[in-house]
């Protein structure tokens, strides 16, 4: 099954001149929602041993808790300011419109740690390199990436050099 053909773009959203990839499409698609797992599953697989899949809210949780459960691996969430209720770290980064703060519970990575990042879309990697950020803060070692979506022609590779990072879909 060609995944891509299962995305839908969704034109000026959430501006004008920004086309959305909206996942939903395949999430609601038995089959397409299985393959979208599965291969995700086997990209992660190619890192080798690792300790714990993390996923930034809130769409690295929709893909990350599944392939975690299936590797028999612990899953560790991180999300906005303010929305975990243990004691965090937090990083801020910058977005097209400002700026904003990601937070993780201070004992979610342990010191280490080999963690892989799933999530939904890599676009200008800015979101990523937050993450890559708090999971090293807790002594973490990233060990690699996986997305669902790449949009390619937005360089997203660039700022996350010297890691390890997989696709299934790339635009």
């Amino acid at each position: 099954m060609d995944l891509k053909s299962k995305l839908r773009e969704v034109p000026d959203f959430p501006k004008e001149g920004i086309n959305f990839i909206d996942i939903t499409t395949v999430l609601q698609d038995p089959e397409a929602l299985k393959q979208c797992i599965d291969q995700m599953v086997e990209e992660v697989k190619s890192f080798g041993d690792f300790d714990i899949i993390v996923g930034p809210e809130s769409r690295g949780f929709i893909f990350g808790t599944p392939i975690a459960y299936a590797m028999g691996k612990g899953f560790a969430p991180i999300r906005k300011k303010g929305k975990l209720p243990y004691k965090t770290i937090g990083v801020e980064y910058q977005l097209e419109y400002g700026t904003d703060c990601l937070e993780m519970h201070i004992d979610a990575v342990k010191k280490g740690d080999k963690v892989v990042i799933v999530d939904d879309l890599l676009a200008t990697g800015g979101t990523t390199e937050s993450n890559i950020k708090l999971v090293e803060q807790l002594g973490g070692e990233v060990v690699g990436i996986v997305y669902l979506i790449e949009l390619s022609f937005l360089n997203g590779r660039e700022k996350l050099k010297g890691y390890d990072i997989k696709s299934i879909v790339r635009y």
